[in-house]
């Protein structure tokens, strides 16, 4: 999977990763917002999620230590990383910041 997921953050302008676990309830509290901020910014970020027990050593790689973690990437290269559930609003200035 890591040689798709490096071809997959280097291929779009930018894309918002969720790293989360089916068990994690912030991630279930998460998954909704990401979906409407999908709709939102749709054509302008790819969000791709990724479950960490079947990604366990491509979480560790990249210095996922809690769940949820967003890694939101232009062109392969981190903008920014930030674990826990904020709000939507936060989410949506620190995107618009980087578009």
């Amino acid at each position: 999977m890591k040689s798709n997921y490096q071809k997959l953050i280097a291929s779009h302008p930018y894309v918002l990763v969720d790293f989360f676990a089916t068990w994690c309830g912030p991630c279930k509290m998460i998954s909704p917002m990401l979906q409407e901020i999908a709709g939102e910014f749709k054509g302008k970020v790819k969000i791709v999620k990724i479950d960490i027990d079947k990604n366990q050593r491509m979480a560790t790689n990249l210095g996922v230590r809690s769940v949820p973690t967003l890694i939101f990437y232009k062109y392969g290269k981190v903008l920014w990383q930030q674990s826990g559930v904020g709000s939507k609003a936060e989410l949506k200035k620190k995107m618009e910041a980087h578009l």
